[in-house]
């Protein structure tokens, strides 16, 4: 299929740009972009979003998890279904775009295909999952677990900041928390998925790009590390007699910004918090407790790159007659895309601008959960400076326009090249 014309793309982006405002309305607080999992803004705006999907010729249902979910019948009722979507859910203080795009751009791709009154051998569904943010309850991806049937049981008795439980949320919203499991799909449903996303970095604007193919959503190792010396007196001891916590710190920290980038370029390596014990001006630090954040494409060469860090604190440690301790609390693997998701992408998006610029994610999506049961691919689209979580967050139509291009023609060209003989997928 060759993309939809540009005139068509244009009124499409205009519309999806009028409903990222009209969402952007839909709010806990008037000031600022806050729309939480389970919250009365949760449930108006999967109102509206489904009454988007019914006017484009959808059946509408809201599952048992607070997913908001469309259906477009392919050639024959009953087909496996090409799922599209993204999520509805904020952080505090959003920007507009994030997570509401890919819903929306989905929309209009079914749209065009009412407009035709084209059926293909796929259905099309689309979700608006209710949580990817982990806003309200600390825990992520709740609605994409959903679909998957991957729900911990304790989930139900997590506590917001308030202390009302997951399930008191969903029973105050009318939904039932021992009929969670309804949500789950079965595997043959759904063909592959594929997400919309705004690129959250800089990449893309650097290359002068519009849209790029996601490779791979990275994954991650947090740990709180630990360096212990001895505090003393800031007159009194002699530089050569220090045991100093924070300057051990401080130059292993240097370490880390110098050893990721030689590891690899897609390899990122932060430490956002540091604490100091005693923390007084005339004090030298005897113990400091520090964050480590490490994020990469591929798991081999995050576990090289974590080994290194680790090995290189405990030497900065004995070289300075410090103790150095890790205790990694967070851990999730690297996310491929699939190879043959990522080759539509790459065809319709060289069509669309001429080239195509693959690179991984660096923040999370609903595709991680997906990906444990189906196929998924990921399409980004250029955001102004990289900036997102935040209501600077921008996109500009004519790149939306962009992606309705290689979007409608990528959800048609998997609908038509991924079923064969006998239901397996095209090789």
């Amino acid at each position: 299929m060759t993309p939809v014309s540009l005139a068509e793309a244009q009124r499409a982006a205009a519309r999806i740009m009028a409903r990222c405002d009209r969402l952007a309305t839909i709010s806990e607080t008037p000031d600022a972009l806050t729309r939480v999992y389970l919250s009365p803004e949760h449930l108006q705006a999967n109102k509206l979003v489904g009454e988007w999907m019914a006017a484009a010729g959808m059946r509408v249902w809201q599952d048992s998890v607070g997913n908001i979910c469309g259906r477009y019948e392919g050639e024959q009722a009953g087909a496996p279904a090409l799922l599209l979507g993204s999520h509805l859910d904020t952080v505090r203080n959003a920007g507009r775009y994030d997570g509401m795009l890919g819903v929306l751009t989905a929309i209009e791709t079914v749209q065009a295909l009412q407009r035709q009154n084209q059926r293909l051998p796929l259905a099309i569904e689309i979700v608006g999952f209710g949580d990817e943010e982990g806003t309200r309850f600390g825990i992520t991806l709740l609605g994409s677990r959903g679909l998957t049937g991957s729900w911990p049981e304790s989930w139900i008795n997590h506590p917001d900041g308030n202390s009302i439980t997951v399930a008191q949320a969903m029973a105050d919203v009318g939904l039932d928390a021992q009929a969670i499991g309804l949500a789950a799909r079965e595997v043959s449903d759904i063909a592959a998925y594929l997400e919309l996303h705004i690129e959250q970095g800089p990449c893309l604007e650097q290359a002068d790009l519009a849209l790029g193919v996601v490779t791979a959503i990275n994954g991650a190792r947090r740990l709180n590390c630990r360096f212990v010396g001895e505090a003393g007196h800031a007159g009194t001891v002699p530089m050569a007699h220090r045991k100093d916590a924070l300057a051990a710190a401080a130059e292993w920290m240097v370490f880390i910004e110098q050893a990721a980038p030689q590891h690899s370029p897609q390899l990122v390596a932060t430490v956002g918090t540091l604490q100091c014990q005693p923390g007084a001006v005339n004090v030298i630090p005897g113990e400091v407790a520090l964050s480590l954040d490490i994020r990469g494409p591929e798991d081999r060469a995050l576990a090289e790159l974590l080994s290194e860090l680790l090995t290189q604190a405990e030497a900065i440690a004995l070289r300075r007659g410090l103790s150095f301790s890790a205790e990694e609390y967070y851990r999730i693997p690297a996310t491929r895309c699939d190879e043959k998701l990522q080759a539509v992408l790459v065809d319709a998006v060289t069509q669309v601008q001429g080239r195509s610029l693959s690179l991984p994610s660096g923040a999370g999506h609903d595709a991680i959960a997906i990906a444990e049961r189906w196929p998924v691919g990921m399409l980004f689209v250029r955001c102004d400076g990289g900036i997102s979580h935040h209501p600077a967050e921008a996109v500009k139509t004519e790149d939306v326009a962009q992606a309705v291009r290689a979007w409608t023609k990528a959800v048609s060209d998997v609908a038509m090249l991924w079923p064969c003989a006998g239901g397996e997928r095209v090789a």
